[in-house]
């Protein structure tokens, strides 16, 4: 990539590319900023890891990153020169966002990122697995009367007690599942109905789901919702294959809201994309020419007001594999391009 644009040296700043490029060791100290407490300056020969001296013993000592070849380069806490701006000077740089002097290279970065290696699928695996079973151990203590704060509390003790982070917990009972994509949670107290949706990183890595349970009988109308929501989510994962475009499978997508009568609510809500060290490195939107390859991850999540369906699959050569399966959970199996998909359904409970 240096090479195709000219360029002399690279710059990472986001906690994503951070962990990218170390495997797995993590920049930041406070988990809502995008750029940690250190950056990675790399050239064609070497590789320079920029922080401060209180960041720099953790670097060492825990994240081993001076045994896999990375260079500190320390400053003192309260030092104002800028050491990475002197350690690149007269060198032409790319980075994954915006740098004084650097071209933007964060579009490229983003699909560099999603190009897992073996060990990095093996990663992702496991993230599934604790996700899964922090979800559902969310949902196993959850009863009406408690609010979303707790529901939340309830799926976060979960994830981080499993050495994942939530750095995505959302919580919406009853009329809030209806009224809003991205229900951040509230004092609102649970009556009948109930949707947690995680992001958990680990190895900075993410992985996503949701899940619907619902108290007592469940409404034909949300039954209906979500055997159309789940047609539509079982559409996207079969197309979801080698060759294909990103843009190709929103189109089916598209269509498959159309027949199932809800045909304008994919523009309610984006239908996700590709994942990887970001929730999604890139979002599908009509027409994106990017094209699917094996050994990447994607995390659809398509809904229809008041249902949706998501989880994190792993495009395989021969086919797609679920990572965030919840065992036990009830699911609906749909037949599509000869693939027998199956996809999570509404939870009922007494």
């Amino acid at each position: 990539m240096l090479d195709q644009h000219g360029l002399d040296a690279l710059v990472l700043r986001r906690v994503s590319s951070f962990a990218w490029a170390t495997c797995g060791a993590a920049s930041y100290i406070n988990m809502a900023v995008s750029e940690g407490a250190a950056s990675l300056l790399i050239t064609a020969d070497k590789r320079y890891l920029v922080t401060n001296n209180i960041e720099a013993p953790r670097f060492e000592k825990e994240e081993k990153l001076l045994d896999s070849g990375w260079e500190l380069c320390i400053s003192p806490w309260y030092a104002d020169a800028d050491y990475l701006a002197t350690l690149s000077v007269g060198m032409k740089l790319g980075a994954d966002g915006f740098f004084p002097g650097a071209v933007d290279l964060s579009s490229e970065l983003a699909f560099l990122r999603s190009q897992l290696t073996s060990e990095e699928i093996l990663r992702f695996r496991s993230l599934g697995v604790l996700c899964a079973e922090a979800m559902k151990e969310a949902f196993d203590g959850l009863r009406p009367g408690m609010t979303e704060y707790q529901a939340a509390g309830l799926l976060s003790e979960a994830v981080e007690s499993r050495g994942v982070q939530a750095i995505v917990n959302l919580v919406a009972f009853d009329e809030r599942v209806f009224a809003f994509r991205h229900p951040l949670p509230t004092d609102k107290i649970l009556r009948n109905y109930a949707m947690l949706v995680l992001c958990g990183r680990k190895w900075g890595l993410v992985c996503s789901l949701t899940r619907l349970v619902h108290f007592g009988k469940l409404p034909a109308d949300l039954r209906r919702k979500m055997e159309a929501i789940a047609r539509v989510d079982a559409t996207m994962i079969a197309a979801t294959r080698p060759g294909t475009t990103m843009g190709e499978v929103f189109r089916r997508a598209q269509e498959a809201y159309q027949d199932s009568g809800f045909p304008d609510e994919w523009q309610l809500h984006h239908q996700g994309g590709l994942a990887g060290y970001e929730p999604r490195e890139i979002v599908a939107i009509p027409d994106l020419p990017q094209k699917i390859s094996v050994g990447q991850t994607f995390a659809w999540n398509p809904s229809i007001t008041g249902v949706k369906s998501e989880d994190t699959i792993l495009i395989g050569e021969r086919s797609n594999e679920i990572l965030t399966k919840i065992e036990g959970w009830p699911v609906i199996e749909i037949k599509m391009d000869g693939q027998r998909i199956m996809r999570p359904v509404i939870q009922e409970k007494d």
